[in-house]
């Protein structure tokens, strides 16, 4: 990874933050997005402990906003004209339904339109060869789209919404790997259940189990970061497209995930959504 660009979003903790200075520490400059200033600074200083001869840049959006999504994402395009790695993996889950100002349910907004946004903004400056990894999960078993209430506007419930987003990364994946051209790959990943913040601020019910079970069922940061790492840096992908990987090994989403017609849909209802702001 010596000299390579990365651009990473949800690397200020978890297993974004791990997977970021693994990879400096490998050589890489890191490019990452972030909401919070005072945890981006405090990542930066991780980063140039990692690797002090780059120069990291950090930038700031609130990815559930179309307009800060595309703000942020023209910035790095102006700034980094070849990009070698993207990495989508900024994500939340949600025990109430919160409508962002574009009017959006907000799970929907971050975990899938941000992704769907800023890669396609920033694929013109990926080179050739270059990856696309996608921060999806194994929560999407069980879940299905509703094409008539993608904004969760009936029934809402925190989980079964994060699993529906969790879906849509891993339908976004192979679409765009479908869609790509110049050797550049795109592949999502389940990283596992992690020991990270994740969950820590969703309240409710799901909130409790989330924080009640992971002493016991999660897995470290470090591991749960490897499979991104794997996805980004490995010689062992070079040229894999369209799959979804754990524990660094291809794995068999569920059949709506394989569902190439409602990947389709959702991205076309995706650049229709993006075309507002």
């Amino acid at each position: 990874m010596q000299g390579k660009t990365i651009v990473i979003t949800g690397a200020t903790s978890g297993i974004g933050e791990v997977a970021a200075i693994r990879l400096a520490e490998q050589g890489a400059r890191i490019v990452h997005i972030a909401r919070d200033p005072a945890r981006a600074a405090a990542t930066q200083a991780a980063l140039k402990k990692a690797n002090p001869a780059a120069d990291h840049a950090v930038h700031i959006a609130d990815l559930s906003l179309l307009s800060e999504m595309k703000r942020v994402a023209r910035e790095i395009a102006a700034a980094e004209p070849r990009i070698d790695v993207l990495i989508d993996n900024a994500g939340a889950m949600f025990n109430k339904r919160q409508v962002t100002a574009d009017g959006l349910e907000k799970t929907f907004a971050l975990n899938h339109m941000a992704y769907f946004v800023i890669t396609n903004i920033l694929l013109p400056n990926i080179v050739d060869g270059g990856r696309i990894v996608v921060t999806a999960s194994n929560a999407h078993r069980g879940a299905k789209l509703d094409f008539d209430d993608l904004q969760s506007e009936r029934g809402f419930r925190g989980f079964g919404v994060y699993s529906e987003s969790k879906l849509m990364n891993i339908l976004f994946t192979r679409a765009l790997a479908r869609r790509l051209s110049r050797g550049i790959t795109a592949n999502s990943l389940h990283p596992g259940f992690v020991a990270t913040r994740f969950g820590d601020q969703s309240g409710g019910v799901m909130g409790g189990v989330i924080k009640l079970i992971k002493p016991v069922g999660a897995i470290s940061p470090e591991e749960g970061a490897k499979t991104i790492f794997y996805l980004a840096a490995s010689p062992e992908v070079a040229g894999v497209s369209g799959q979804y990987f754990f524990e660094c090994k291809p794995t068999t989403p569920t059949r709506e995930a394989q569902n190439d017609e409602d990947g389709e849909r959702l991205w076309k209802i995706s650049e229709e959504i993006a075309a507002r702001v």
